[in-house]
Protein backbone atom coordinates (compact mmCIF):
# COMPACT_ATOMS: atom_id res chain seq x y z
CA UNK A 1 0.00 0.00 0.00
CA UNK A 2 1.37 3.52 -0.74
CA UNK A 3 1.28 6.11 1.80
CA UNK A 4 -1.80 7.94 0.99
CA UNK A 5 -3.70 4.35 0.86
CA UNK A 6 -2.12 3.54 4.64
CA UNK A 7 -3.02 7.01 5.78
CA UNK A 8 -6.68 6.84 4.99
CA UNK A 9 -7.12 2.94 6.47
CA UNK A 10 -5.52 4.32 9.58
CA UNK A 11 -8.09 6.95 9.50
CA UNK A 12 -10.54 4.74 8.59
CA UNK A 13 -9.82 2.70 11.91
CA UNK A 14 -9.89 5.28 13.93
CA UNK A 15 -12.90 7.19 13.46
CA UNK A 16 -16.21 6.22 15.02
CA UNK A 17 -19.59 5.93 13.06
CA UNK A 18 -22.53 7.65 14.53
CA UNK A 19 -25.40 5.36 13.68
CA UNK A 20 -25.59 1.79 12.04
CA UNK A 21 -26.06 2.73 8.78
CA UNK A 22 -22.66 4.60 9.21
CA UNK A 23 -21.19 1.65 10.97
CA UNK A 24 -21.84 -0.74 8.20
CA UNK A 25 -20.44 1.73 5.60
CA UNK A 26 -17.08 2.09 7.85
CA UNK A 27 -16.88 -1.66 8.38
CA UNK A 28 -17.11 -3.20 4.42
CA UNK A 29 -14.76 -0.24 3.43
CA UNK A 30 -12.01 -0.61 5.85
CA UNK A 31 -12.63 -4.51 4.51
CA UNK A 32 -12.46 -3.15 0.78
CA UNK A 33 -9.28 -1.16 1.58
CA UNK A 34 -7.33 -3.66 2.51
CA UNK A 35 -8.35 -6.55 -0.02
CA UNK A 36 -8.42 -3.46 -3.35
CA UNK A 37 -5.14 -3.04 -5.23
CA UNK A 38 -5.58 0.56 -5.09
CA UNK A 39 -8.49 1.52 -3.83
CA UNK A 40 -8.07 5.07 -4.19
CA UNK A 41 -7.79 5.07 -8.08
CA UNK A 42 -11.07 4.98 -10.46
CA UNK A 43 -9.71 3.15 -13.25
CA UNK A 44 -8.05 0.36 -10.91
CA UNK A 45 -11.56 -1.46 -9.89
CA UNK A 46 -15.19 -0.49 -10.23
CA UNK A 47 -15.38 -0.34 -6.57
CA UNK A 48 -12.87 3.17 -5.37
CA UNK A 49 -12.76 5.51 -2.83
CA UNK A 50 -13.98 9.09 -3.63
CA UNK A 51 -13.59 12.08 -1.08
CA UNK A 52 -15.79 14.30 -0.39
CA UNK A 53 -16.61 17.50 1.94
CA UNK A 54 -19.01 19.20 4.12
CA UNK A 55 -18.18 22.74 4.04
CA UNK A 56 -18.88 25.02 6.41
CA UNK A 57 -18.15 29.04 5.90
CA UNK A 58 -17.34 31.51 9.18
CA UNK A 59 -21.63 31.95 9.39
CA UNK A 60 -22.30 28.41 10.03
CA UNK A 61 -23.78 27.63 7.01
CA UNK A 62 -23.22 24.42 4.53
CA UNK A 63 -22.37 24.46 1.05
CA UNK A 64 -24.33 21.86 -1.22
CA UNK A 65 -24.78 21.08 -4.89
CA UNK A 66 -27.46 19.85 -7.11
CA UNK A 67 -25.71 17.02 -8.50
CA UNK A 68 -25.79 17.55 -12.37
CA UNK A 69 -26.43 13.51 -13.24
CA UNK A 70 -28.15 12.70 -9.64
CA UNK A 71 -30.55 15.58 -9.50
CA UNK A 72 -30.63 15.86 -5.78
CA UNK A 73 -28.23 18.43 -3.51
CA UNK A 74 -25.34 16.17 -2.19
CA UNK A 75 -22.26 17.71 -0.57
CA UNK A 76 -19.86 18.53 -3.16
CA UNK A 77 -17.07 15.25 -3.89
CA UNK A 78 -15.67 12.72 -6.51
CA UNK A 79 -13.15 10.47 -7.73
CA UNK A 80 -9.05 10.62 -5.96
CA UNK A 81 -6.77 11.95 -9.01
CA UNK A 82 -3.74 9.81 -9.61
CA UNK A 83 -1.18 11.12 -7.09
CA UNK A 84 -3.63 12.38 -4.54
CA UNK A 85 -5.35 11.98 -1.50
CA UNK A 86 -8.22 11.41 -0.47
CA UNK A 87 -8.19 15.05 1.39
CA UNK A 88 -6.93 16.47 -1.35
CA UNK A 89 -9.80 15.24 -3.90
CA UNK A 90 -12.15 16.67 -1.53
CA UNK A 91 -10.26 20.54 -1.60
CA UNK A 92 -10.28 19.99 -5.02
CA UNK A 93 -13.74 18.66 -5.71
CA UNK A 94 -15.10 21.32 -3.97
CA UNK A 95 -13.57 24.18 -6.11
CA UNK A 96 -14.19 22.39 -9.29
CA UNK A 97 -17.66 21.94 -8.37
CA UNK A 98 -18.63 25.05 -6.16
CA UNK A 99 -16.23 27.37 -6.81
CA UNK A 100 -15.50 27.84 -3.54
CA UNK A 101 -11.94 27.84 -2.30
CA UNK A 102 -12.16 25.43 1.00
CA UNK A 103 -9.31 24.19 3.60
CA UNK A 104 -8.84 21.24 6.00
CA UNK A 105 -8.78 21.76 9.92
CA UNK A 106 -5.49 20.90 11.31
CA UNK A 107 -5.59 17.91 11.19
CA UNK A 108 -7.74 17.06 8.26
CA UNK A 109 -11.20 15.65 10.07
CA UNK A 110 -12.97 12.85 8.59
CA UNK A 111 -16.79 13.09 9.83
CA UNK A 112 -18.55 10.32 8.22
CA UNK A 113 -18.04 7.29 5.67
CA UNK A 114 -20.95 6.17 3.24
CA UNK A 115 -20.51 3.51 0.65
CA UNK A 116 -22.71 3.73 -2.16
CA UNK A 117 -23.93 2.62 -5.85
CA UNK A 118 -22.56 5.36 -8.31
CA UNK A 119 -22.84 5.77 -11.62
CA UNK A 120 -21.70 3.05 -14.51
CA UNK A 121 -21.79 0.50 -11.94
CA UNK A 122 -19.69 1.69 -9.63
CA UNK A 123 -19.01 1.05 -6.00
CA UNK A 124 -18.35 4.69 -3.89
CA UNK A 125 -16.58 4.11 -0.80
CA UNK A 126 -17.24 8.04 -0.09
CA UNK A 127 -15.07 9.43 2.63
CA UNK A 128 -16.09 12.80 4.17
CA UNK A 129 -14.29 15.53 5.66
CA UNK A 130 -15.09 18.52 7.28
CA UNK A 131 -13.59 21.74 5.61
CA UNK A 132 -13.74 25.49 6.43
CA UNK A 133 -14.42 28.17 4.00
CA UNK A 134 -14.35 32.27 4.71
CA UNK A 135 -17.21 33.36 4.76
CA UNK A 136 -18.49 36.11 1.72
CA UNK A 137 -17.20 33.57 -0.92
CA UNK A 138 -19.89 33.53 -3.77
CA UNK A 139 -20.28 30.15 -5.76
CA UNK A 140 -19.24 30.40 -8.78
CA UNK A 141 -18.71 26.17 -10.19
CA UNK A 142 -16.44 25.28 -13.36
CA UNK A 143 -17.60 24.78 -16.97
CA UNK A 144 -19.71 21.27 -17.00
CA UNK A 145 -20.16 21.48 -13.23
CA UNK A 146 -23.99 21.96 -12.07
CA UNK A 147 -25.19 26.05 -11.76
CA UNK A 148 -27.07 24.60 -8.92
CA UNK A 149 -24.89 26.01 -5.90
CA UNK A 150 -26.39 27.55 -2.77
CA UNK A 151 -24.99 28.07 0.90
CA UNK A 152 -27.91 26.53 3.30
CA UNK A 153 -28.16 26.85 7.18
CA UNK A 154 -27.49 23.83 8.66
CA UNK A 155 -31.54 22.66 8.95
CA UNK A 156 -32.54 23.81 5.54
CA UNK A 157 -29.23 21.42 3.84
CA UNK A 158 -30.08 18.65 6.52
CA UNK A 159 -33.47 19.04 5.07
CA UNK A 160 -32.28 19.08 1.46
CA UNK A 161 -30.10 16.00 1.03
CA UNK A 162 -30.11 12.68 1.49
CA UNK A 163 -30.08 10.84 4.57
CA UNK A 164 -26.67 9.95 4.32
CA UNK A 165 -25.51 13.49 3.86
CA UNK A 166 -27.73 14.88 6.58
CA UNK A 167 -25.92 12.20 8.76
CA UNK A 168 -22.71 13.94 7.71
CA UNK A 169 -23.92 17.47 8.00
CA UNK A 170 -24.67 16.75 11.70
CA UNK A 171 -21.41 15.14 12.27
CA UNK A 172 -19.66 17.56 11.28
CA UNK A 173 -21.91 20.21 13.43
CA UNK A 174 -21.52 17.52 16.51
CA UNK A 175 -17.76 18.20 16.06
CA UNK A 176 -17.66 21.83 15.62
CA UNK A 177 -19.82 22.28 19.27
Amino acid sequence: MNDDVERLRAQLATHRARNAAEAASLSRALSLVDWLPDPLLEDADPTHVTGSAIVLDDDGRVLLHRHKRLGIWLQPGGHVDPGESCEQAAVRETAEETGVVATHHEPPVLVHVDVHEGPRGHVHLDVRWLLHAAGGQVPSPAPGESPHVAWLTPQEAIERTDPAAASAIRAALAHLA
